[in-house]
């Protein structure tokens, strides 16, 4: 029997059993290994945060239930493919499928892990691809002054693939003291929004907070852009357009992974951004993005956790013991 992770209702998660269907000639059936906990969306989702307007855009590929629950949700899985082409036969695999302890999904669902990336650093896939098709959005070059403002999930992974850029100054701003540590493992400077630097060719927001856009929009230079990540869910934000705005011709552009980059997507589709993603977690610098990690068993209670803010983990990692079954034991979260 195998068991996978839904939200009952909001605030309320369990483990549930589940049989498996049989996989087809063009399946495979995948172990998990590790998966991981995309903070901002899953708390959202957790919490029942999801507006109306927005349920279809917000599904994830392999989704169960509707919102607000009872959903099975979730799309950061590494596993070890048990059945399926000779190909993939015991490769270690990334596929955008909630927290479930083994599953059946096409072959063509599933990308293959490269031996130079450990699997418990795979589950950032889905999160780094968040940030190349933001990139792609961007288009940085070569010296630009760039602010990243958001030290969680994505903002990190953000500063983390910006890090490789030549020249260019990076400066990752959060409210939150602690994550100059996250910085200086990136390689990148750190400041707190008000002492953040400004003159800022582009700066990528991440914060989902109205002062986190406000903020943005000051550290701009001159006909600068701000590319938009944040995920809002159904709470009303107020975009600071008076002032200066116009005269000073900035920028606000939306970036969503739903989509292929417009730049790029005549030529890249999803499999090409997401190969691109894991190669690029060759780079054991994302490993100061993993802050924290529980059993598959102690889901239900961590996600109650991290719903009201605790701890200030950026990505959880879930780790699968297939001899363990469910139970009631408190979460043990390292961070």
């Amino acid at each position: 029997m195998e068991h996978a992770f839904w939200v009952r209702a909001p605030g309320e998660g369990e483990i549930r059993p589940i049989t498996l269907p049989a996989p087809g000639p063009d399946d495979v059936v995948v172990r998990a290994l590790f998966s991981g906990v995309s903070r901002g969306t899953e708390s959202l989702v957790f919490r029942g945060g999801v507006p109306e307007s927005q349920v279809t855009a917000m599904r994830a590929p392999f989704q169960e239930g509707g919102f607000p629950g009872p959903v099975k949700y979730g799309y950061l899985s590494v596993g070890v493919v048990e059945q399926g082409p000779a190909t993939l036969l015991g490769r270690t695999v990334f596929c955008l499928y909630p927290h479930q302890t083994r599953y059946v999904v096409p072959a063509a669902a599933v990308t293959a892990v490269p031996d130079d990336v450990p699997p418990g650093r795979a589950v950032l896939a889905g999160t780094v691809e968040t940030a190349v098709n933001a990139l792609w959005d961007a288009a940085p070059l070569v010296g630009d002054r760039i602010a990243v403002v958001g030290a969680g999930m994505v903002g990190s992974c953000v500063t983390a693939v910006l890090a490789r850029f030549p020249g260019v100054r990076v400066e990752l701003v959060d409210v939150d003291p602690g994550r100059a540590a996250v910085a200086a493992a990136l390689g990148v400077g750190f400041a707190r929004p008000q002492d953040a630097a400004g003159d800022c060719d582009l700066v990528v927001h991440a914060s989902a907070t109205e002062a986190g856009l406000a903020r943005s929009l000051e550290l701009l230079a001159d006909e600068g852009e701000v590319i938009e990540l944040s995920w809002y869910g159904d709470r009303p934000v107020r975009v600071p357009l008076g002032e200066a705005f116009h005269s000073r011709r900035l920028t606000v552009r939306a970036s969503q992974v739903g989509a292929v980059a417009r730049s790029r997507r005549m030529r890249r589709g999803y499999a090409d951004r997401m190969a691109l993603a894991l190669r690029l977690l060759a780079d054991p610098a994302f490993d100061a993005l993993v802050t924290g990690e529980c059993r598959f068993v102690d889901l239900p209670s961590v996600m109650t956790d991290l719903g009201s803010g605790e701890p200030s983990a950026l990505c959880v990692r879930v780790v699968y013991d297939q001899e363990e079954g469910p139970c009631s034991a408190s979460p043990s979260v390292t961070t």
